[in-house]
């Protein structure tokens, strides 16, 4: 079961939750060191995620890129 599709999806949920943490983070008392901890940890989440995203689009890319190629090479004249 291919899950590639969903990457975009748990990205944008990941990053709505990190704009959350942050208004409320920025709320006129300070963040508890908890609330930090786990906006930080959401942040690396969402950073990891986005570089997950970018690594599966260059892959696919690449592989779009050789299915066109051989494409073009069972159907151009010999």
């Amino acid at each position: 079961m291919d899950l590639t599709p969903l990457i975009p999806v748990v990205a944008i949920i990941a990053f709505a939750a990190v704009r959350i943490a942050r208004l409320r983070a920025t709320r006129p008392e300070s963040p508890s060191a908890d609330v930090t901890a786990r906006l930080e940890a959401l942040e690396r989440g969402v950073q990891g995620l986005q570089q997950e995203l970018a690594d599966t689009q260059e892959r696919l890319d690449f592989t779009e890129g050789l299915l066109s190629k051989a494409r073009e090479e069972r159907h151009s004249p010999s």
